[in-house]
């Protein structure tokens, strides 16, 4: 394996040069996801981990949970803004926009300001994400309106993909992995 890094600080693992174990969580990763995108790259090098990630951050695709767009890009801003992962929240800025949400909102969100969504299903996913992301407490009265409003099903997803992307950013924060980073060919 190469010392020069390829992907911010993290020198990814050409195929060719991967142990068995290695190349079975790329090739797990491959399957569920199609590609090796942002953290998987470097994932990999964890073999039994790329085996489980894969298909998990797969449920996060779109159509594959109960969350619009919209409310997915809302929690993942305000969780990747969080951790200030360049890559990531860079990339999710872009989707955020092509997802139709207004500009200045998440402008807001990236910026750690207070927003508010007309819609109440995003507003309720901007405040659980707000209120999980600075580790604070949920009140009753958000916890009972979320459950009005997303129902168990779509709570479990906000929380669920806050976790994972928590996971994407910090990975990506630890190897300084800047905007834009294209990494190894594949």
């Amino acid at each position: 394996m190469s010392e020069t890094p390829t992907f911010g600080r993290y020198a990814e693992i050409p195929y060719d040069k991967m142990t068995p174990e290695q190349q079975a969580g790329y090739n797990a990763m491959i399957e569920a996801r199609g590609r090796l995108p942002g953290p998987t790259k470097i994932w990999v090098h964890n073999p039994k981990l790329a085996k489980v990630a894969g298909p998990y951050g797969a449920h996060f695709q779109p159509g594959g949970y109960s969350l619009t767009e919209r409310e997915r890009e809302i929690a993942v801003c305000v969780i990747t803004s969080h951790w200030r992962a360049a890559y990531p929240t860079s990339a999710h800025e872009r989707i955020a926009k092509a997802a139709g949400l207004p500009a200045a909102k998440i402008d807001a969100i990236l910026c750690g300001m207070p927003t508010a969504f007309d819609d109440e299903r995003e507003q309720i996913v901007y405040e659980m994400a707000i209120a999980l992301s600075n580790g604070r407490w949920i009140p009753r009265g958000l916890h009972d309106r979320a459950v009005k409003t997303l129902g168990h099903v779509s709570i479990t997803d906000v929380i669920t993909l806050m976790g994972h992307y928590t996971s994407v950013a910090m990975t990506l924060a630890f190897y300084d992995v800047p905007d834009g980073a294209t990494g190894m060919a594949r």
